[in-house]
């Protein structure tokens, strides 16, 4: 290769390290740009009442905070309550599993019996291994309270920047394309902002009506910690595929404590709304959301969460609905489908 090109690849790779680097301040910014276009919705509907942009700003986001510091002030007590109670409760659930499963050893015959205990020698070992991690990791939960509290505040204050005037950040980010190209990759932001605001959307709603159907199927079973459980469920929603599965299993071994029968009443109750949530709920408000195949949206999580983190892992559905866009229009329409006309 000529120098030039030597230099233009040393510059690529520095360029790939110093964003490697920053990934987290990236993905910082990714989650202010999600939530300034989702909450910019709003400011356009209040706008179609003649209320200036910057009052419409004012009351969005007024509106917002006040909507979930009120949900916090209302919720978190309770939560922080019963997420303690979940503290006492569940090593008796879980010494309600050992006894159940002792006693489901006794019917076992000889021959395997021998193998059953292995398993469940290794089956305590690794639960052992789980709480001793669980105990050590308590505390840097909360030292890390402080940093999750100025990254909140970053983000809320990098949100209403972007909100107050995105036009100069629009047109920064098109000056980084050709000038022929500034006005496809104008449209591609806007159909972007269409499908990711109306993923949004319709993830609130799911995330709201699955909570609701948690906590009121879990009082009529009569588990223990509904409210707390009903909140998980709905928060996990955010992590389609993977979250539900997670969701059932503290219930289920609180719904232990009473009893077998508790349990698989609960599984079956995830199980019903999850089917109402995929077969109903999600058809009905996604209908603007980028068709997300399941296979690709599990890859992606598990991709996003192993080189970024849980941040990444939270950020991966909205990361991929943006990116399927991009891929349709600029890749797909305007390279692949021209190449293929040129080449025929």
């Amino acid at each position: 290769m000529r120098f030039e090109q030597w230099i233009g690849l040393i510059g690529l790779v520095v360029s790939i390290y110093i964003l490697w680097q920053i990934k987290q301040v990236l993905l910082l910014a990714f989650a202010a740009v999600v939530f300034a276009t989702v909450i910019n919705r709003l400011v356009r509907l209040l706008q179609r009442w003649n209320i200036k942009r910057s009052f419409a700003i004012i009351i969005a986001v007024t509106t917002i905070l006040i909507f979930l510091f009120g949900l916090f002030a209302l919720v978190i007590p309770a939560f922080i309550e019963q997420t303690q109670e979940l503290a006492v409760l569940l090593p008796k659930g879980i010494e309600q599993l050992r006894d159940w499963a002792s006693g489901l050893r006794n019917l076992l015959p000889e021959r395997l019996l021998s193998s059953w205990q292995n398993l469940d020698q290794m089956v305590q070992n690794q639960l052992q291994i789980w709480v001793d991690g669980l105990v050590k990791n308590f505390l840097s939960l909360f030292s890390g309270t402080l940093n999750v509290a100025l990254n909140t505040l970053l983000l809320i204050v990098v949100t209403i920047m972007l909100l107050a005037n995105p036009k100069p950040y629009r047109r920064i980010f098109l000056l980084l394309f050709p000038a022929f190209y500034r006005s496809r990759v104008s449209e591609i932001l806007d159909e972007s902002e269409v499908n990711l605001s109306g993923w949004a959307i319709g993830t609130l709603f799911n995330m709201t009506v699955i909570t609701f159907l948690s906590g009121i199927g879990l009082w009529l079973l009569g588990v223990r910690l509904p409210l707390a459980n009903a909140l998980l469920a709905g928060l996990l929603t955010f992590i389609p595929n993977l979250g539900p599965t997670l969701s059932v299993v503290p219930p289920a071994i609180l719904a232990l404590i009473d009893g077998p029968w508790k349990t698989v009443a609960v599984i079956i109750l995830y199980i019903v709304i999850q089917q109402v949530e995929g077969t109903i709920l999600t058809p009905l408000v996604m209908q603007k959301q980028v068709s997300l195949l399941p296979a690709i949206t599990i890859l992606s999580q598990v991709a996003f969460a192993a080189f970024l983190g849980i941040f990444g892992l939270f950020l991966a559905l909205p990361i991929l609905v943006v990116a399927m866009v991009w891929v349709k229009k600029a890749l797909i329409e305007d390279i692949l489908n021209q190449w293929q006309k040129d080449n025929a």
